[in-house]
């Protein structure tokens, strides 16, 4: 079983539900507390144990690859200030895991977005972390997920419960148990994207961190644009 190395981090989305904030910026790099959301999601990737990402980012920008990158006129500025080295915060990550990006010309969706990494990945199975998405444990969710795949050898997402009222925002599966109960295993069965309450097959939701073998690569070249022409 090839181990998990590399991770895809979507970062492409036009952020419409949060402009004016978004006109400028990728909804990526707003600020939760005192950095970035984006930036939570490399320091998963890192406690996870993977060596690579890439990031799939709007067509014209740069602003998340240098938020990682080192600056040197930052660096001299600060180097002068006493306290706290504020600019290791953002660029000891960049020298942890190496980076790179491709540009998503078009919103073509989240599937798209993934089959332009397709030649980063080398046929190898890889993660994937929405860009947008912060999730704290005390066990990175990747890093659970990654343990998951280990012992089934098959793709992997991570559900959370959600209220029936909410399910309409998500995509939600349908899963019977494997093996036991305290485990949290569950073997998907189905998968509805965005379903009413009433055709909901269950209220386990999809919350943005896969374990993907290179096979969805097959699967997505066979599908046609659904709603909004998106894959």
């Amino acid at each position: 079983m090839q181990s998990i190395r590399k991770a895809v981090i979507p970062a492409a989305g036009r952020g419409t539900r949060f402009l004016p904030a978004t006109k400028t910026i990728p909804k990526e790099m707003l600020t939760v507390v005192d950095k970035p959301i984006i930036q939570y999601v490399v320091e998963e990737t890192v406690d996870s144990g993977f060596t690579d990402v890439i990031f799939v980012t709007r067509e014209r920008e740069n602003i998340i690859e240098n938020h990682f990158n080192h600056n040197e006129k930052l660096a001299k500025l600060l180097a002068k200030q006493p306290g706290k080295d504020l600019l290791k915060d953002v660029t000891h990550l960049s020298q942890m895991i190496s980076m790179s990006s491709v540009v998503q010309s078009k919103p073509l969706g989240l599937g798209h977005a993934i089959q332009l990494t397709e030649p980063f990945l080398e046929g190898e199975p890889f993660g994937v972390l929405l860009g947008d998405e912060i999730i704290i444990s005390d066990v990175p969710c990747m890093r659970q997920l990654i343990k998951v795949y280990e012992t089934y050898g098959t793709s992997v997402v991570a559900v959370q419960k959600v209220d029936e009222h909410l399910v309409s925002n998500y995509g939600v599966i349908l899963a019977e148990p494997v093996g036991k109960k305290e485990d949290r295993v569950l073997r998907v069965t189905d998968m509805v994207e965005k379903p009413s309450r009433e055709a909901a097959p269950s209220n386990l939701a999809i919350v943005g961190r896969y374990i993907l073998t290179p096979t969805v690569f097959h699967a997505l070249k066979d599908l046609s644009p659904g709603m909004g022409g998106e894959i």
